[in-house]
């Protein structure tokens, strides 16, 4: 069994972004989300690649992209610095269970503590019991009186002309 010795990270460049969205789809199957995907490769090089707005990396074994993981930075005004915040996090099926989605939390550590970020956050599907008990076994903690608020398409395009 590889337990992850064997995995290397490289950061996403432009020629990647059909595997960047490949690896959305995928994700978005294990969620159960799949409607939810409007990225395109268009939009995703507009917002990564031109924009800046976020980074991606892969999770490489034996020369093949098996996992992903899409991550930008967010601000806490009480540390006074920023943070990274995952956005999504994603281990090919028949590559989990070898220690590799630790192996990429513990590479988006390296990144957050390299750069003087304050912490590593993400946000997890309530159902989504084999990652939540992964994580805790990180030692992540669930933000406990906190809830998330969303305002998007319509609604969120009302707001801005009101």
């Amino acid at each position: 069994m590889d337990n992850g010795k064997t995995l290397l990270f490289r950061f996403a460049e432009r020629k990647d972004t059909p595997l960047i969205l490949h690896f959305i789809k995928e994700l978005a199957r294990y969620e159960k989300m799949e409607k939810d995907v409007i990225a395109t490769e268009q939009l995703l090089q507009e917002w990564i690649f031109d924009k800046g707005k976020a980074e991606v990396i892969f999770a490489v074994c034996n020369g093949k992209e098996i996992g992903f993981a899409l991550f930008f930075h967010n601000f806490s005004t009480f540390l006074g610095r920023a943070g990274i915040y995952l956005e999504d996090l994603y281990v090919m099926p028949e590559f989990r269970g070898k220690g590799y989605g630790k192996r990429i939390l513990q590479q988006l550590a390296k990144i957050a503590v390299q750069r003087g970020c304050g912490r590593l956050e993400w946000w997890c599907l309530d159902w989504n019991k084999p990652s939540i008990d992964f994580y805790l076994s990180l030692g992540a903690e669930p933000m406990k009186d906190w809830t998330v608020y969303r305002i998007a398409g319509d609604t969120l395009h009302r707001l801005a002309t009101e």
